[in-house]
């Protein structure tokens, strides 16, 4: 009978330590699993504890001064360009405009003095605001961790504190972020759940601006460029033929001509036109991307990641409520049929999900 009993113990001790014994970083209880898993989920806070991601360390401080320096370059460019573009649009097209009328000056003045204090003034938001922190939780101590406290929380592996389930950790800015879209190098932040809507808004300026800038520059031009000389196009055109390739390659040289003429006014005036319509093809080719991430009820970050999880449904109704429409208009489109989804940074979503 005490043999018996001596190898039953045996074979208790011999299939724990075939066991694997973990410990759950979010309340500390150690846990013991069948079999080895790469990752698992605790059945008291909720955390998901990775047991293949080690500790890595912090960037070099080489290589975290090459960030800092590359997002105050592209920085110091965009405001550069923004004051570039205001100083030579009040130097070269307000003269023109006033010598069209007073009214037209004074509408002019005032329009685009609305332009731009929203561009600079959705930039520094955009910019100097926090993108958006992770809620400061307790862990670490099964006493104080109540039951699903953790729930779907990671570890850091670079902050080494918890990250809720929509946040990312971005390297530049040293923090997780919640929502995190992307690190935008040219307003030196990372566009999260606190200045999404502000960067929306300073991108949707700057398209408006530029266009603005684009029809009012390529006016003043028209209005300022030289007369130009068409008396090699006879040669041309005659009354039975038209040779098409001579006819343009003759209006591009009167126009190549005309431009040697051209005051520093009107140069300003043609770098002012192909300038801003190149600026608002690009910017206007990420606001549309923005929005269909906005649309999709997902981030970019969430869309290129292997964990795309959808947390709102496709819908005019993520549009609407992100920019904080009254709650009529959200009822039309839902009355419409264009999509009941759910405002895509909603403050209550993290906390429901603990």
């Amino acid at each position: 009978m005490g043999e018996e009993q001596t190898v039953q113990e045996e074979s208790n001790m011999a299939s724990v330590s075939e066991e694997c014994q973990v410990s759950c970083w979010g309340c500390g209880l150690r846990l013991i699993l069948s079999t080895y898993s790469p990752s698992f989920k605790c059945g008291w806070c909720g955390a998901i504890t990775q047991t293949d991601l080690a500790p890595r360390k912090a960037d070099s401080r080489c290589f975290s001064r090459w960030r800092s320096m590359r997002d105050r370059f592209f920085v110091s460019i965009l405001m550069f360009f923004i004051l570039f573009i205001i100083s030579a649009g009040v130097w070269a097209v307000y003269p023109i405009v006033f010598s069209i009328s007073t009214f037209c000056g004074i509408f002019h003045i005032t329009l685009t003095t609305i332009l731009s204090i929203t561009t600079i003034s959705t930039f520094c938001m955009a910019a100097f605001r926090s993108p958006g922190a992770p809620p400061t939780i307790v862990w670490g101590s099964y006493p104080i961790v109540d039951k699903n406290d953790l729930n779907d929380y990671t570890l850091c592996v670079y902050c080494s504190k918890p990250k809720p389930p929509r946040a990312h950790h971005c390297r530049s800015c040293k923090m997780c972020v919640m929502d995190m879209d992307h690190h935008c190098p040219f307003i030196g932040n990372c566009v999260g759940a606190a200045n999404h809507h502000t960067f929306i808004l300073f991108l949707i300026s700057v398209v408006i601006s530029c266009m603005y800038v684009t029809i009012m520059a390529i006016y003043s031009g028209y209005r300022v460029w030289p007369p130009l000389d068409l008396s090699d196009l006879t040669t041309s055109v005659s009354l039975h033929s038209v040779n098409v390739t001579s006819l343009l390659g003759g209006i591009f040289a009167a126009l190549a001509r005309s431009a040697l003429l051209l005051s520093a006014r009107g140069l300003i005036l043609v770098y002012l036109a192909f300038a801003s319509f190149a600026v608002e093809i690009g910017i206007g080719v990420l606001l549309w991307q923005q929005l269909s991430y906005i649309y999709d009820g997902v981030t970019y970050v969430n869309s290129i990641s292997s964990m795309n999880v959808g947390y709102t449904e496709r819908g005019w109704n993520n549009v609407v409520r992100f920019f904080g429409c009254p709650y009529s208009i959200s009822r039309l489109f839902r009355f419409c049929g264009y999509g009941n989804g759910v405002k895509l940074q909603d403050g209550d979503s993290s906390s429901k999900t603990a």
